[in-house]
């Protein structure tokens, strides 16, 4: 079994659709870094909003910057790539910051958590089936872009046998342990999405 103590943030009182900066920002604390979620978000996080032309909706790339913004519950989120500017920013002095999507949660685990670092992971809230959400064209060329929700992000913090375990943000739940085999689903439907950090 591997369980890493790391501090936690509640983001559901302030950044209701902040998972991927509150995620983020446990593992810069457990790194000792001095930063705050409101710090990270407005001097690191590429945020972009949307907008209506001709009654069309028109929103941000999630592969690019944040969708909309972490304290709206009605906006979306971004995805690992946004996330891996944002970290190198604060850290990239000391930590070199690894987009490992695609790879196993094995391999993560063996990489990361067995040498005593959280991964950042790409999962669904509360373990919720993943549903096709709205859709809108992107800004810089039109594309109708599908956002697949109840998207979620949390930080791996550990294994046991059957369980992978985190530290979920969502709704003060805490510490959680999930079933190994679900994870493996949702993380799959969530474009297998990671991030890793290693010191310089």
């Amino acid at each position: 079994m591997i369980k890493i103590d790391v501090p936690y943030i509640n983001q559901s009182e302030k950044y209701p659709t902040g998972c991927e900066s509150v995620t983020t920002v446990m593992l810069l604390h457990y790194l000792g870094y001095d930063i705050s979620v409101d710090e990270f978000i407005q001097k690191h996080l590429a945020v972009k909003g949307f907008e209506k032309r001709n009654g069309i909706l028109y929103g941000p790339n999630p592969w690019e910057c944040f969708a909309g913004s972490p304290y709206d519950p009605d906006s979306m989120g971004c995805y690992a790539p946004v996330i891996c500017r944002a970290l190198a920013s604060v850290a990239g002095d000391k930590y070199e910051v690894h987009n490992e999507t695609g790879k196993d949660l094995g391999y993560l685990v063996e990489t990361y958590l067995r040498q005593d670092m959280p991964v950042i992971l790409w999962n669904s809230i509360n373990m919720r089936e993943p549903v096709i959400g709205p859709q809108w064209r992107l800004l810089d060329n039109g594309e109708v872009f599908t956002w697949i929700s109840n998207e979620h992000c949390m930080l791996l913090v550990g294994e046991n046998e059957n369980a992978y375990i985190f530290n979920d943000p969502y709704e003060n739940r805490g510490v959680i342990e999930c079933p190994k085999e679900i994870i493996e689903n949702r993380y799959q439907v969530y474009y297998r999405q990671a991030i890793g950090l290693t010191s310089r």
